[in-house]
């Protein structure tokens, strides 16, 4: 099977690679690209550790091909923070300890941006739906859900 060349953009930057045609999305940004922030918790799109946003739509990365990407913009968690200032989330996530072992935290920060970026004023109850597919067996929700909250409050200028 023959290698295919494949040019997006990747967090801002025009990015090529070559890759199998059956290679996940996932597989590349980890082990081709270095970008390890995104996990693969279940490998079946269940779990939402590998989130990330292609042409601004939410995907679990474990289940897009990586050809797919041809042509696309991708964001992954790598994204979030510009040099050392980290994004308002990511602040709010150490803040609130929404957070342990971090397998899921990549993709509960991307699926979190997501959320905010189409619904900046999101009720409790329009966010843990905005996350329900991405999954934490260490914290439980609501540190997750209150760190979100605060940010949606914060990006509105209406901080607490």
């Amino acid at each position: 099977m023959s290698k295919m060349h494949i040019t997006t953009t990747i967090n801002g930057e025009p990015t090529e690679f070559l890759c199998d045609p059956s290679q996940s999305l996932l597989d590349v940004l980890r082990d081709n690209l270095g970008l390890t922030g995104s996990k693969e918790g279940c490998g079946s799109g269940d779990c939402g550790a590998c989130s990330i946003t292609l042409d601004d739509r939410l995907v679990c990365s474990c289940l897009v091909l990586a050809p797919e990407a041809e042509g696309k913009k991708i964001e992954t968690v790598e994204g979030l923070a510009q040099g050392e200032h980290l994004h308002p989330l990511q602040k709010k996530f150490v803040e609130f300890a929404a957070l342990q072992c971090g397998i899921c935290t990549p993709g509960f920060l991307v699926a979190s941006k997501a959320l905010l970026a189409k619904n900046p004023n999101p009720t409790e109850t329009e966010v843990r739906f905005g996350l329900a597919g991405n999954l934490c067996r260490c914290t439980g929700y609501d540190k997750i859900i209150r760190a979100v909250m605060e940010v949606a409050a914060e990006m509105r200028g209406a901080a607490r």
